[in-house]
């Protein structure tokens, strides 16, 4: 049964996700059982969303079939959006019949299999930043009232300042983790759910030129097929539910030089709840390329001489695949080792390992 006595309790957890993105899950415990709801998820604008968001515990199965089944890409619900905007809270019944809701796919495919049906929105944030914090009630539970949806609606408005709160958090850690790679010499662009550009480093603006451009907030290369390549990776590593540690450099080809490498990572956990950010391109320009020596790698990071050669093999852009090849072991070994690699260098990306290993490049040429 629903406990709007402790709504309050809705808007305190979502204060303490907003200052450790890591409890929003938690706060979606909190809102589940505030609401006398099945389970809880937070969601983005239809357009910004990924597979990635907060949920409940107890929709673990219906956020993974939402996304593994395309429903994330043709919500029914989304109709409730008009309603959502004005009143700040929606259900069901904003867009659909009851005798619909018994025909229709999204709730007989997709909802009715997991014992879902009933659902309500709360309306958090606004404009371009508007999300939902999405209550779902099974087939039992029933609907939401009149007078739930009233005090839901009074919810929304106590919770756009922790809104509001997350978003400032959510940038200032997005910048923080661009500034990083700058302090470490390293080009770098933040990305949105879209693949295209919310920020550049001051070391990425620096190789922007006729070859290397951005378009319409896309990262485009002179040679379209590698501008095509980097929108392939960059949509992967977005939509994955459980994306590569390791992420094939992509070269992005320059006329009368050697070629920028671009390696995607995905934004670390709590940058995608308010901030926008999805990820992170790493870039590397072999025109400036530094020798990085595996003894200099071993003493810096104490790694072992396997390590190491692993490790500077990464540094010379090749994939896990092809240094193992070189190295003469076999690929389980390369990983095994590679993983131990950043353990010892606290990274866990090759763009993050590369980027680290220039800077021992950068002490080494001015010694």
């Amino acid at each position: 049964m629903p406990d709007f006595a402790q709504l309050a309790g809705i808007g305190e957890a979502f204060v303490a996700a907003a200052i450790d993105p890591l409890r929003w899950n938690a706060a979606m415990e909190v809102a589940a059982r505030a609401t006398g709801s099945f389970g809880a998820a937070l969601l983005p604008r239809p357009e910004l969303r990924t597979p990635v968001f907060p949920h409940s515990e107890t929709l673990e199965r219906a956020s993974q079939a939402y996304v593994k089944d395309g429903w994330i890409k043709r919500d029914l619900r989304n109709n409730a959006l008009p309603a959502l905007i004005r009143v700040g809270a929606a259900s069901d019944f904003d867009f659909i019949s009851p005798d619909e809701m018994l025909r229709h796919p999204f709730y007989q495919e997709f909802l009715a299999p997991l014992g879902l049906r009933w659902f309500a929105s709360v309306k958090v944030g606004d404009g371009a930043d508007l999300w939902c914090l999405s209550l779902q009630r099974s087939i039992a539970e029933g609907p939401f009232s009149p007078n739930e949806l009233r005090r839901l609606a009074d919810l929304s408005r106590r919770l756009s300042s922790a809104a509001e709160l997350a978003r400032a958090f959510g940038f200032a850690r997005a910048e923080a983790a661009l500034q990083a790679f700058e302090t470490s010499g390293s080009a770098a662009a933040m990305m949105d759910s879209n693949g295209e550009v919310l920020r550049l480093n001051g070391s990425a603006e620096r190789l922007l030129d006729a070859d290397l451009k951005i378009v319409g907030r896309r990262i485009v290369s002179f040679d379209p097929d590698a501008t095509a390549a980097l929108d392939r990776a960059l949509h992967r590593l977005i939509w994955a539910l459980e994306p590569e540690a390791l992420s094939p450099p992509i070269p992005l080809r320059r006329r009368g030089r050697r070629p920028i490498l671009a390696y995607p990572s995905r934004a670390p956990s709590g940058l995608e709840t308010f901030a926008q950010c999805r990820g992170f391109v790493a870039f590397v320009d072999l025109e400036a390329r530094l020798v990085v020596e595996a003894a200099d790698l071993a003493r810096a990071f104490a790694l072992t001489p396997a390590e190491a050669r692993l490790a500077s093999r990464m540094f010379e852009d090749d994939s896990i695949e092809t240094a193992a090849d070189k190295l003469g072991v076999a690929y389980e070994t390369a990983r095994k080792i590679l993983k131990n690699v950043f353990a010892k260098t606290d990274t866990h990306r090759q763009g993050q390992l590369v980027a680290l290993m220039a800077r021992i490049g950068q002490r080494n040429q001015k010694g």
